[in-house]
């Protein structure tokens, strides 16, 4: 259900690939500031209200910084518009001319979007290894009950990224095993996406999401059971810093489909706690397997049976009762393929033609055998049709 703002010039003329500055390492926060200020003076700091308090004395080196003056706010409810129009507000009675996002996506996003809107430099810092927001040009507009609304493509990437592994690795362990489901999706959607084409951009984009994929699933493991060690920095990397290279790169050619559609529609369900990387991650099974129903494809079945034993591994959800949706109405789950089935939706640029029993029977079958083709018509044999609304 994407609705990007594109910009004026197409994407083959303009390609927002990278942050203009990265700095990574452990504590880096206090060798930042000089970066920092080379944008700006009055600094309008964004983060989550827990984050900002959890995480207050790593920013002491930004608060107490004579190169600076910092105003703390967070954003709240969510990256919504509500938040937004207060966020500009006060970026103004700062005189703010630099913004830094402090915390995950949505922080991030709201960072960005409100840098984006009032012309000013961004600086993103990200607390988790869960998305690659704090490289990418493009941010998540939601509802104050955190239901996706659309995404905004943006000018530019940040104006500097800082990766502080010590920052990093105080978020909780499921946002890195998050973050290796959202990165991992790179390939499966911009492997569809991205067709047949054969444009140098988008091949080493393409090229580049399965040698994510591919250290994801060495890596992974190994770096789950070392928290701050080498192999776990080389993932952080991987989630963060690699995932945002292949968008850059690749441009809008080498967009979300299915996996990340079938979150948008996810985020419209209440009584669940999941997170955006556990969602989408749940949402590449949804593709694999609209893809053996409708295509008869054995190579997308053999991908998810691969996949779930990885999930297995590492712990993402591979159904929707690990996703805490186990209970969810057949209204319910009628609502979150129609969300993701609606005409912007990236879930469009899937080879083929989807429908909402289709889209509903691979959100309850992403566990099938793959020699069970009888799936086609499962919603039937459950009697789940019959609920269904027209």
């Amino acid at each position: 259900m994407s609705t990007s703002t594109s910009s004026p010039l197409s994407s083959l003329a303009y390609l927002t690939v990278a942050p203009a500055q990265v700095l990574r390492g452990a504590n880096i926060l206090v060798p930042a500031v000089d970066a920092i200020a080379q944008l700006g003076y009055r600094a309008l700091l964004i983060g989550g209200k827990h984050t900002l308090a959890d995480l207050e004395d790593f920013l002491q080196p930004l608060m107490h910084s004579e190169q600076l003056r910092v105003r703390q706010e967070s954003y709240s409810p969510d990256c919504s518009e509500i938040t937004l129009k207060d966020l500009k507000h006060k970026a103004k009675e700062h005189k703010a001319d630099v913004i830094i996002g402090f915390g995950g996506g949505k922080a991030l996003d709201t960072a960005k979007l409100i840098a984006h809107q009032l012309h000013l430099p961004v600086v993103t810092i990200p607390t988790s290894a869960a998305t690659c927001a704090a490289w990418t040009a493009l941010s998540n507009v939601y509802t104050p009950k955190g239901a996706f609304l659309y995404d905004v493509a943006l000018g530019k990437c940040p104006d500097l990224l800082i990766l502080d592994y010590e920052i990093i690795k105080t978020a909780p362990h499921r946002t890195l095993v998050a973050g290796i489901g959202d990165a991992i999706a790179k390939w499966y959607e911009a492997s569809v996406s991205s067709g047949t084409s054969e444009k140098t951009m988008i091949i080493a984009a393409v090229q580049q999401a399965r040698v994510l994929r591919d250290i994801l699933f060495q890596k992974a493991k190994t770096a789950i059971a070392q928290p701050g060690g080498e192999v776990w920095q080389e993932v952080v990397d991987a989630t963060v810093l690699l995932a945002g290279v292949i968008g850059g790169i690749g441009g809008a050619q080498c967009r979300t489909v299915a996996a990340h559609a079938v979150h948008n529609g996810l985020t419209h369900l209440g009584g669940h706690g999941s997170i955006h990387g556990e969602k989408v991650a749940y949402g590449i099974l949804v593709q694999l397997r609209l893809e053996e129903i409708i295509q008869n494809n054995q190579l997308a079945a053999t991908a998810r049976q691969q996949l779930l034993k990885f999930y297995a591994e590492i712990g993402l959800p591979a159904t929707l009762d690990d996703l805490g949706l186990g209970d969810i109405s057949l209204k319910q789950l009628q609502k979150a393929a129609q969300i993701a089935l609606e005409p912007k939706s990236d879930i469009h640029y899937l080879p083929f033609k989807v429908t909402s029993e289709q889209l509903m029977a691979a959100m309850v079958s992403t566990t099938a055998p793959t020699d069970t083709r009888e799936n086609t018509n499962r919603m039937a044999v459950l009697g789940m049709t019959d609920e269904v609304e027209e």
